[in-house]
């Protein structure tokens, strides 16, 4: 049984990261939302609290029973976590006059396993509204700051220790804090650390022979790390019985159709191309809107895919690329958030097929499906290829779609990415691509005048695509790719850089 860490989402934007941290240590763990009854076994080797946009005092404010958690396993709350804890054994929380934000200095008052190696002085950032202004008499203060006399303190007597930070050691700028929870990790809740890809890989074939069986698993296939990595671990639990469809949809990028079934058959995947180009852009013809264009994509690729999986006798399994962020954030802890546009995945597929998933990746993070896909031996060129929209070049098409504009974009867009990885800049930027624009503009080539089409291009970096700040690429780089792609792409005449970030623009234009 794989030992494992809880962490009680109370909401707060740093919960993925409070995971990413644990899991970097090699411990595997879950993110729950707060209100979720929590069944303990001898897996559950402690529980994380998180912190929350919310004030301890709040009439709404999110609860959970710290003593009954705190009983089976150790505990740390982490902000919200921990003035919730100091309130509920009998201390006093009051909104701050002023929020207290930004770096801050530790200052080491007790010795303790937890700050195990922390330097003196050490940075940490706190974020939070709150001010614990009595410790419950039952508690032990560890650490302060220069303006917080309770940063980090713990239950003095008790059977499971109760720690708790008023700051986020999950962040970048805690520069210890990775350390700390190791401490808690290791030191505290006595986890082994054995959490690894290989570790993950042979867990999870296990898994999938006893969930399969005999079975037959159908599995729509992008060319994306994800559905690869995810196909490749079915592949080696149940071979030949995995059926993949890969689809052209008519807007994939310059060459990617034959270059991924390349990829997938010294693989040894059981895949089969589809070349649907056609009937995917009879069905774009004359649409405009952002997300008419998502859906049609969306539906015309159920109706090939389910002409596909008509052909094959005995189908009873779904293969899918889920990941965890997916589930996360399917999982509201205060309910569904506003949706900003849709995405496409082939999630819709079983309700109106009717067959069992099978998601060897849904408890997995983006850089621990690259881990394990390096362990399974799939190509770099594969694994560190940047995220790709499901409805593909439709999106970076503004207006209407068609055969020439997507042939148009595919040359330029090829250029841009090639000229990324023959300068080294391919791996320094999360996503990259051209956006072909609806705006014509007069140019000079040569003694010809010309009125052709503006393409944009947009490189962003970012850990997860949450959030996403525009690539800084150099100057003499950009002016390279200008040249190039209006010289050997006729259609287009002008070359623009994409300068926003998210918030408040999105990566995609569409």
């Amino acid at each position: 049984m794989t030992e494992k860490i809880l962490v009680l989402d109370f909401g707060s934007q740093y919960t993925q990261l409070i995971a990413r941290a644990v899991r970097e240590a090699n411990v595997y763990c879950e993110i729950i939302p707060y209100h979720k009854k929590i069944e303990f076994d001898s897996s559950i080797k402690g529980v994380i609290l998180s912190g929350s946009p919310f004030s301890v005092n709040d009439n709404e404010a999110p609860e959970t029973d710290i003593r009954e958690i705190n009983r089976h396993v150790p505990v740390i709350g982490i902000c919200y976590g921990a003035q919730l804890t100091a309130k509920q054994f009998g201390g006093r929380v009051a909104n701050s006059s002023k929020r207290e934000y930004g770096r801050a200095l530790l200052h080491r008052v007790k010795d303790d396993i937890l700050l195990n190696d922390v330097l003196e002085l050490s940075q940490v950032w706190m974020s939070h509204a709150d001010t614990i202004l009595e410790l419950p008499g039952s508690f032990d203060v560890l650490a302060t700051t220069e303006t917080i006399p309770y940063a980090a303190f713990k239950l003095g007597e008790s059977a499971n220790p109760l720690y708790c930070l008023q700051f986020h050691p999950e962040v970048y700028h805690s520069i210890e804090g990775k350390k700390i929870l190791k401490n808690f990790l290791v030191n505290i809740c006595h986890c082994s650390q054995d959490w690894t890809p290989a570790h993950f890989i042979s867990d999870t074939v296990e898994r999938l022979k006893k969930q399969i069986g005999s079975r037959k698993v159908i599995m729509a296939l992008s060319g994306g790390v994800d559905s690869t990595v995810a196909a490749t671990l079915i592949n080696k639990a149940i071979g030949k019985n995995l059926f993949g469809v890969f689809v052209d949809n008519g807007v994939l990028r310059k060459d990617e159709f034959g270059q991924v079934l390349d990829t997938y058959g010294e693989l040894g995947l059981n895949v089969k191309g589809i070349d649907a180009k056609k009937y995917f852009y009879k069905k774009l013809k004359g649409k405009k809107d952002p997300e008419d264009k998502r859906k049609i994509i969306g539906k015309s690729f159920i109706r090939v895919f389910q002409e596909e999986a008509a052909k094959i006798k005995g189908i009873e399994l779904l293969g899918q690329g889920t990941i965890y962020p997916d589930v996360i954030e399917s999982v509201s802890v205060h309910g569904p958030s506003m949706t900003i546009k849709s995405h496409h995945n082939v999630g819709g597929l079983p309700k109106k097929m009717h067959l069992e998933l099978v998601e060897p990746l849904r408890y997995l993070f983006k850089d621990e499906v690259r881990r394990v896909g390096h362990e399974l031996g799939i190509p770099d060129a594969m694994l560190q290829r940047h995220p790709f929209p499901g409805p593909g070049l439709a999106i970076r098409i503004l207006g209407e779609v068609n055969e020439k504009r997507v042939q148009l974009l595919q040359k330029a867009d090829a250029h841009f990415i090639q000229a990324l990885k023959d300068h080294q800049l391919y791996a320094t930027v999360w996503q990259a691509g051209v956006i072909l624009l609806p705006v014509k503009s007069v140019g000079v080539m040569g003694d010809e005048r010309t009125y052709e089409f503006t393409a944009a291009l947009r490189a962003v970096t970012s850990v997860d695509g949450m959030t996403a700040d525009w690539a800084h690429l150099p100057y003499d780089f950009l002016a390279k790719v200008s040249s190039e792609i209006i010289n050997n792409v006729k259609g287009i005449n002008r070359v623009v850089y994409d300068i926003s970030s998210k918030p408040p623009s999105t990566i995609e234009w569409e």
